[in-house]
């Protein structure tokens, strides 16, 4: 009996087993989901051991407790939030192509409907969601009336006389707007695409690269208050096991490794919002058609960094914002270096 034979009685359980668990969980049939749902599992695990091994070994903070409930309410709270906050941007749109092509023909049809039907302007409201192109070129049809809404919009961001084949999906066999790019993890092309996550499991792109920001900031603020209670509790003259040093210290190592990525990783984003770029665009900026002539210190669709926070901070998620290339004239002004006036002037702002 060939050893394949031989362990074939115990594979027939555990396929029945499997197929029984796919039936119930359609979701864990797909491996991709299997395995983000992995991590998801075991990123909540190591937030559980770090925060449960400081509760459980330091009595010293039971008692600080016990006399100030506050302060570990708190942290208690921020652990909590945190958690939340990793579900929350895991869970949400990095703003999709498909999705926002749908909302637009979907708003130009009913403003055709409604213009139809009476002569008063028609809102371009629809649900939940509102198309805006920041700075748009009006007057301009190169492709004629038979064009699709979205052809015409998305035409309309870059300069006459592009091609539609240019910008279209060899994936999708979409028409992307400026910063879009196809993910070959979600295989969905993404507004202002910035990365995919793997442990997120999910892109970060427009519709969430704020809360994917806030998710970082809150993770660092943990991670640094966590590291502070292991470093109060390691000083504490308490005469303990010596396995329970060693393992407070490499818990202590590992947090400190993860801080520094955090710290890090927290700079980078918060300067890719100030000059409203994106990780994609910056790592290849030579090799994007729209930014291969623009010189590395001019940020092409920053409007300053106030305006820049702001619809970072504030803009709408529901909104599929889409921002069109910028004429040679602006990359002129974009390129002036600064002056006193200018910074009098609140330029950079």
């Amino acid at each position: 009996m060939t050893i394949l034979g031989m362990c074939r009685p115990f594979r027939d359980p555990w396929d029945r087993v499997s197929e029984r668990c796919f039936r119930c969980f359609p979701c864990l049939s797909d491996p991709a989901r299997r395995s983000s749902l992995g991590l998801k599992v075991a990123l909540v695990i190591l937030h559980l051991i770090y925060v449960g091994v400081l509760f459980l070994f330091d009595s010293d903070l039971i008692e600080k407790t016990k006399k100030e409930p506050w302060y570990t309410a708190i942290y208690l709270l921020l652990f909590v939030a945190t958690v939340a906050q990793y579900f929350f941007t895991s869970g949400s749109s990095p703003g999709y192509v498909l999705d926002a092509m749908r909302a637009a023909n979907e708003t130009d049809a009913i403003f055709r409907k409604t213009s139809t039907t009476s002569k008063q302007p028609a809102s371009s409201k629809n649900g939940s969601y509102v198309i805006t192109v920041d700075g748009s070129q009006s007057g301009k049809n190169p492709l004629g009336s038979n064009a699709t809404s979205w052809t015409k919009l998305v035409m309309d961001m870059y300069p006459p006389g592009s091609s539609v084949r240019s910008w279209t999906c060899t994936y999708c066999n979409v028409l992307q707007p400026p910063r879009a790019k196809h993910c070959h993890d979600c295989d969905k092309c993404v507004l202002q695409f910035d990365h995919h996550c793997v442990w997120l499991g999910t892109c970060i792109g427009q519709g969430n690269h704020c809360r994917f920001w806030w998710y970082i900031c809150e993770e660092t603020a943990l991670c640094l208050w966590t590291g502070i209670l292991y470093i109060s509790y390691l000083k504490a003259n308490i005469s303990r096991a010596w396995w329970m040093d060693a393992i407070m210290i490499v818990l202590l190592v590992t947090l400190s490794i993860s801080l520094i990525f955090l710290l890090l990783l927290l700079l980078f984003h918060s300067y890719l919002v100030a000059t409203n770029q994106t990780t994609y665009e910056l790592v290849r900026r030579r090799r994007i058609p729209y930014l291969r002539g623009i010189p590395e210190r001019v940020y092409p669709f920053s409007k300053g960094v106030c305006t820049n926070l702001y619809e970072f901070c504030f803009a709408r998620s529901s909104i599929y914002r889409m921002e069109p290339l910028p004429s040679a004239q602006e990359l002129e002004i974009k390129s002036r270096p600064y002056t006193c006036l200018d910074v009098l002037t609140c330029r950079c702002c």
